[in-house]
């Protein structure tokens, strides 16, 4: 069996995915980066590449810029707990960062809310639940139902009307 042989495989194994980390994420980005290569995903790595620290802020726009300019369909984005990375992707119009630590949260955060960047603390989980959870994330669908889209209007107005504060 499979890596992705769970539930549900990802539509297009050669899917472009974005990869970043700060100083604290490196080692899980880099064992990431090789296990999703092996699995034939395109990989845009946009650092860290070394242990000298950086900010986080920094590596949240760069993985969400590579979405958002069309670089890549998904990202992964990590850092030592998640919370900074999550909240400086979310920053980002049009980004919807999920900090996830559980397989149910990594797959639903796209079914429903069309989550496009699943944010993991290299500090909290470890290698092989990291790799469950990006399985999770990349085999999931956006369902596209009325509910979802509506909740997904009213996240896009919310960035329109606070945007420029």
């Amino acid at each position: 069996m499979g890596a992705f042989e769970t539930t549900a495989a990802p539509k297009s194994m050669n899917m472009k995915l974005v990869i970043g980390s700060d100083h604290a994420g490196l080692a899980l980005k880099q064992h990431l980066r090789m296990f999703l290569e092996e699995h034939e995903f395109q990989i845009v790595d946009v650092g860290t590449y070394s242990e000298t620290p950086v900010d986080y802020p920094d590596l949240a726009e760069k993985t969400g810029s590579a979405i958002i300019n069309n670089e890549a369909a998904r990202g992964v984005l990590i850092c030592g707990s998640g919370v900074g990375a999550s909240v400086a992707a979310n920053k980002i119009k049009g980004i919807r960062a999920g900090l996830c630590h559980d397989t149910y949260s990594a797959h639903q955060g796209v079914e429903h809310d069309a989550m496009n960047i699943l944010v993991l603390g290299s500090r909290v989980i470890g290698m092989e639940l990291a790799k469950e959870l990006v399985k999770a994330f990349l085999a999931a669908e956006f369902t596209g139902e009325e509910r979802h889209r509506r909740r997904l209007e009213k996240i896009a107005a919310l960035e329109q009307r606070f945007g420029e504060i």
